[in-house]
């Protein structure tokens, strides 16, 4: 395996699991420049998305195969309460799974990666509709409105 271009900064990232979705857009430039120069903490950040992505996914099957027993054991011997039950507490455990899977995710960066070009026109189209909203406000309560707020709305980022 190729080695970091600069250690220090890959410390940092696999710290974090390669995650800079929350960082402040002024502190994340440098980490997105890393991680486009940086084969390996590139590579360690898809295998992290790809655990986590595929934890999801199992977890999911899971929790539809504890929902399938549920109901074939509904149907077929319909005094089986303990079974029931413990599809029941299979279904809150992979349920549960998934939550804290979803939960540590980075999820804006998976979405940003897979859907690459898909993110502008959804936010012109939040855009527009935020300044539609902004021009049919009354004067009183439009001038309460930050100044830089204003400006974001106005397009002028």
């Amino acid at each position: 395996m190729s080695q970091c271009i600069e250690p220090f900064v890959g410390k940092i990232l696999a710290s974090w699991r390669y995650d800079i979705s929350g960082l402040a857009p002024e502190m994340s430039t440098d980490y997105e420049s890393h991680l486009a120069q940086c084969a390996r903490c590139r590579s360690r950040q898809l295998l992290h998305r790809t655990i986590d992505m595929s934890l999801i996914g199992l977890s999911t099957v899971s929790a539809i195969v504890c929902v399938l027993a549920f109901f074939v054991i509904r149907h077929i011997t319909p005094d089986a309460i303990l079974y029931e039950i413990g599809s029941l507490c299979g279904i809150a455990f992979f349920a549960l799974v998934w939550l804290v899977v979803a939960v540590s995710t980075p999820a804006p960066v998976v979405i940003r990666g897979a859907v690459k070009g898909a993110v502008e026109p959804v936010k012109d189209a939040a855009l527009s509709a935020a300044q539609n909203i902004h021009d049919r406000l009354p004067e009183n309560i439009r001038d309460s409105i930050p100044e830089e707020l204003r400006v974001k709305i106005a397009g002028g980022n």
